[in-house]
């Protein structure tokens, strides 16, 4: 059973619309100091709240609870004893991950025996979609989308303004605060945007950005008319078909679907922090703050542990002393 202060926070957190993963041990193997039961958050910086095992337990339930978060997808962890000649067996093979669908089995050099299961279950934002207009279309796609786990957001009088981050723009309002959310919502990248309005409207919309200086590259990337075309007649029709192409942009966003020439343009907004491999041992980490480092060669290198910081320190000092 969940920790009620772990639960606490989890419930806080996603109040707060706050991405994060909660990390539970489903089966422990002694002499692992983790028990099964045992509950940690794990939050998009990297930073654990709640206990999952010890420290090295824990750079393998970061790092790919990180990648949960990009992902979107739940995933079982397996953590064995490390079963080579040791952290930096001639295979260079310290950490061995075998993977298949919804699950990651990874061999720990620091584990000292024993093995811990732990599911890993992101709880992710709803994606913001915002809606312009006081149309019949408007209010279906916000009544619709709001079944399909969209935070729907009504645009009144121009606020709030599209931002980074956001998932979807869709403007039907027959020309009010047409131009000025579309041109917005290019600029900072919405992975879609539509506009509701016939096909000869729209090349007057777009031909009026064009003249307030928006590149033909920005404008490739409005959807209009707006949605898939299914033969849509009534409002409740033309939602379904701009809630298709939200739902196929949220997927694709999520799976790191191929650039095409709609693709956004503007720079990734996520936030996650990298991967790296300990040239040590071989352990996968998350280059988050306290994870060990040094800057080498004009690079930084992360390490699981302190050890293997001092170890790679010794390798170059004598490599530099004998050359």
């Amino acid at each position: 059973m969940i920790d009620a202060a772990v639960s606490r926070r989890a419930q806080e957190l996603a109040g707060r619309g706050v991405a994060f993963v909660t990390a539970t041990v489903v089966r422990a193997q002694r002499p692992t100091s983790a028990h099964a039961g045992n509950v940690a958050l794990v939050l998009g910086d990297g930073t654990i709240e709640g206990f999952v095992g010890g420290a090295c337990a824990e750079h393998s339930v970061r790092a790919y609870s990180l990648q949960t978060i990009e992902t979107g997808e739940a995933m079982l962890l397996r953590i064995l004893p490390f079963e080579g000649e040791g952290p930096g067996d001639a295979a260079g093979t310290g950490h061995e991950v075998a993977k298949e669908e919804g699950a990651v089995t990874v061999q720990n050099p620091c584990l000292s025996g024993g093995s811990i299961e732990v599911f890993l279950e992101p709880v992710l934002p709803a994606p913001r979609v915002l809606v312009v207009g006081d149309t019949p279309i408007a209010a279906a796609v916000r009544q619709l989308g709001a079944q399909l786990g969209l935070d729907i957001v009504e645009v009144a009088d121009g606020v709030p303004e599209p931002a980074a981050g956001d998932l979807a723009l869709v403007v039907a309002s027959h020309g009010r605060d047409e131009l000025h959310m579309l041109r917005r919502g290019l600029e900072v990248g919405v992975p879609y945007v539509g506009l509701v309005a016939s096909r000869a409207r729209g090349d007057g919309v777009i031909g009026e950005l064009r003249g307030d200086g928006v590149s033909d590259r920005l404008l490739a990337l409005i959807d209009v008319p707006a949605g898939i075309d299914i033969g849509a007649r009534t409002p409740a029709e033309v939602a379904v078909s701009i809630l298709a192409k939200v739902v196929a942009t949220r997927r694709q966003e999520r799976a790191g679907g191929p650039e095409d020439a709609a693709a956004p343009v503007a720079a990734s907004t996520s936030t996650a922090p990298a991967i790296a491999i300990d040239p040590i041992c071989g352990m996968t980490v998350a280059a988050v703050p306290g994870t060990a480092s040094l800057e080498h060669a004009g690079e930084t290198v992360y390490f699981c542990c302190e050890g293997c910081k001092a170890k790679f320190e010794a390798q170059h000092t004598h490599a530099r002393s004998t050359s």
